[in-house]
């Protein structure tokens, strides 16, 4: 039975992890932190409980996936809960739009605040769903290691028709006008931890899935994904080991050969799959004389996508206002991006977005549990003094709307990148590993197979297909399929050369 060892129990790597002992590998994954899914993390402040992320979930064929692969149904372990009515989002021109996958709720808003955008509408969705489409199937399940990949024949025409070469901004004032509306589709952008006015049009296809498919939860916290993952892994007779760091991959012969814990142990294994920040794990975990591909240099190169400032909000009572998904915008949306990418700075006038998972799963919390994300630049905090100065910004900013944090709040706690990069090891604390604002970094993500390294793979939201609970599942389940036809495939090969030297 050949080995497998998982850095990081984050959905890619738990979804491997699922498919690969499945189909007869031993698996081992090691997880450095006390829970399993990675930024899928629970958090439980007093009576208050928080899901630290993704707090959007789309895309529930893909998980749906990962259990009916090993025999399962999904519907035995996890309840979706579809938003029809899903994103409340706020101007500061007093004006409100609610995002929701009916479209004539949708156009009955934009005739009174945007009538291009009312009459371009379902144009719109039918492009959106056309990018969707293209990507799907050209894109999402395979790998692609450099530019003459998308030259292949079939893909070419497909890659120029998901819009590469434009703008997100540029295209959606194709289908809206109202600078306010226009905030609320670039916003997607910040999926992917990058800026509109720089990113590649292609990812506008998030629209599908948000306008046409529908946002989803999960009944009891969408870290329950993560929970069903590992009943799963287990059941079919997984290794998890939790609260174990692996220290060094020992490479022999440009081929991965084992893992050494801190604790000293050391673990043979035939395959090992990284679950993490491709920049971070690749430099802490590889020597570099082992991946001249991808020298110190050239890693720390990379620019960063978006960062977090995250506050976790207990306010008593219960805020029946607060929709599940809230977003208050600033006044110059495009100077919030300026900050964080340019400037390097913490936004003067942030987006505050909140998600208030109880809005819709009464049950999850006491009173009101408010998980409150800004943007924030991929760099460190200069001090204690600067957080909280932060933190009583974002305060009084939503007070002004009407929220009584101040008088209401009973617990919270403060997540900032340097939080984030210490608990997640993730790159300068990004989200997203790196920015999708050049071509090849939005195209031409991280391989999920090593270049130098025999045996080595990455999964995971810094690698291809990309960030997002079902692009970093997807990432595990491609990655899976892959190793398990590599290997019958020599298994085949080893068969024929047998016949032919018994002949």
């Amino acid at each position: 039975m050949k080995q497998v060892v998982i850095i990081g129990a984050g959905l890619g790597g738990l979804a491997c992890g699922i498919q690969l002992q499945h189909a007869g590998y031993d698996v081992t994954i090691i997880e450095k932190n006390l829970h399993a899914g990675g930024k899928m993390m629970p958090v439980k402040l007093g009576d208050y409980s928080f899901d630290f992320g993704p707090n959007t979930i789309t895309m529930p064929g893909v998980f749906q996936k990962v259990f009916s692969n090993a025999g399962e149904s999904m519907e035995d372990y996890l309840e979706l809960i579809r938003l029809d009515h899903h994103t409340k989002n706020v101007f500061r021109s007093g004006d409100t739009f609610l995002q929701s996958i009916d479209p004539h709720v949708v156009i009955s808003q934009l005739v009174k605040l945007d009538p291009f955008g009312a009459k371009n509408y379902w144009r719109y969705i039918k492009e959106v769903n056309r990018l969707y489409q293209q990507a799907e199937s050209g894109f999402f399940h395979r790998s692609f290691h450099s530019w003459l990949d998308y030259l292949s024949p079939g893909l070419t025409k497909a890659f120029f028709s998901v819009r590469p070469l434009e703008t997100m901004n540029h295209f959606h004032k194709r289908f809206f006008s109202n600078p306010d509306i226009l905030q609320v589709f670039n916003r997607y952008a910040t999926y992917i931890g990058s800026s509109p006015y720089k990113s590649p049009a292609t990812f506008s296809l998030i629209g599908h899935l948000e306008m046409n498919e529908g946002v989803f939860t999960v009944r009891g916290g969408n870290t329950k994904i993560a929970d069903a993952f590992v009943q799963v892994f287990k059941k079919l007779g997984g290794t998890l080991k939790l609260d174990e760091e692996v220290n060094q991959i020992h490479v022999t012969n440009k081929t991965a050969a084992g893992v050494e814990l801190k604790s000293g142990i050391q673990i043979k294994a035939d395959k090992i799959i990284i679950n993490g920040d491709f920049i971070t794990a690749t430099k802490k975990l590889i020597k570099e004389k082992d991946r001249p591909s991808f020298p110190d240099k050239k890693l720390s190169g990379y620019e960063p996508s978006i960062s977090a400032f995250v506050i976790l909000a207990g306010l008593k009572t219960y805020q029946k206002d607060i929709h599940h998904h809230h977003v208050f915008f600033p006044e110059d949306y495009k100077k919030e991006f300026q900050n964080i990418f340019v400037d390097q700075k913490l936004p003067e006038d942030p987006t505050i977005y909140i998600s208030h998972s109880a809005y819709t799963d009464r049950g999850i919390s006491k009173g009101s549990n408010l998980f409150i994300l800004v943007n924030a630049p991929a760099v460190k905090m200069k001090s204690e003094k600067e957080v909280s100065q932060f933190k009583e910004m974002i305060y009084s900013r939503l007070e002004e709307e009407g929220i009584p944090i101040r008088k209401e709040i009973e617990v919270e706690k403060v997540y900032t990148p340097d939080t984030i990069a210490h608990l997640f090891h993730a790159y300068k604390g990004a989200l997203y590993g790196v920015s999708s604002h050049k071509k090849k970094d939005a195209f031409l993500r991280p391989r999920n197979a090593s270049k130098d390294i025999n045996g080595l793979f990455y999964v995971g939201g810094t690698t291809h297909p990309g960030g997002g609970s079902p692009m970093v599942t997807l990432s595990g389940l491609n990655v899976a399929k892959e190793i398990i036809y590599q290997d019958k495939k020599k298994g085949t090969d080893q068969t024929k050369f047998k016949k032919s030297t018994n002949n």
